[in-house]
């Protein structure tokens, strides 16, 4: 079915010729260079998918808004805004899910990265770029795949890590199926945000889903011979055997993972 995408662009590396993709295939899409422009034109609510890729100085609030609103699918930027930051969000919030097909959604999303991945690495020295990425995306395991493939070749690029010497794929493999699984029971309905931030000192993951959430204390140590044959707490090991840091919210809902850059990389 026929979708209403917002594309939120600031240099046009992604807008025309992801936007012509999208057109051809049947979909409206509405096309914005700022994020003051975006805000103007409506609010998130009316499209399904909304895609930004806005750096520096065009992340920041726009104070002569004078409270016209704010899109939630934005991304969320602290008060220092560094002019090599690269912020990239897929946020599918307000997804309709009338005739809802896994397969439809899939597409969007491995299309807008394939796109994404042509052109990230032009301009300003990549050594130096602090990259902010973030998705709020409905419960389906095959969109975790392709995030997942996508953050790895961005923290392989920016160095953080050599994908062939490292476990990071494991421990965000457990992360991203434990929120759709785990938390939210792969209900299509209820979102799971991740949020990523990669320097080339380190690499930040935050994944949150909507589900009731769970005491990390009370998982069983699966290094008790008794608790030998099974299987929960397997991943939630290896997540913190592999990152340097790893923390839980007090619901559990959110975990946060901290990878540092590799000696030597």
């Amino acid at each position: 079915m026929p979708r209403r995408i917002l594309i939120i662009d600031d240099y046009d590396d992604l807008a025309s010729a992801l936007g012509e993709e999208f057109s051809a295939s049947g979909h409206e899409v509405v096309r914005s260079k700022t994020r003051r422009e975006a805000i103007e034109i409506a609010d998130d609510e009316s499209f399904d998918m909304v895609i930004t890729d806005l750096d520096g100085r065009h992340l920041v609030n726009d104070s002569s808004n004078n409270g016209s609103g704010e899109l939630e699918c934005l991304p969320e930027i602290g008060d220092e805004i560094r002019s090599n930051i690269k912020a990239f969000k897929i946020c599918l919030k307000h997804f309709r899910r009338d005739e809802f097909k896994e397969e439809e959604l899939i597409g969007l999303v491995r299309t807008t990265l394939n796109y994404k991945s042509k052109f990230i690495d032009r301009g300003p020295e990549i050594k130096d770029r602090y990259e902010k990425i973030d998705f709020e995306v409905p419960s389906v395991i095959a969109l975790m795949d392709d995030i997942l493939e996508y953050l790895m070749k961005r923290v392989e690029k920016l160095g953080v890590v050599k994908p062939e010497k490292s476990n990071l794929f494991v421990a965000l493999d457990e992360a991203f199926v434990n929120a759709v699984k785990h938390g939210n029971k792969f209900d299509t309905s209820k979102l799971v945000r991740i949020s990523v931030e990669i320097s080339p000192k380190k690499a930040s993951f935050t994944i949150e889903d909507e589900g009731e959430g769970f005491n990390v204390n009370e998982i069983p140590d699966p290094r008790d011979p008794e608790n030998l044959f099974k299987t929960s707490g397997r991943g939630v090991m290896f997540i913190f055997n592999i990152m340097d840091e790893v923390s839980y919210n007090d619901r559990g809902n959110r975990l946060t993972m901290v990878k540092l850059t590799e000696p030597g990389e």
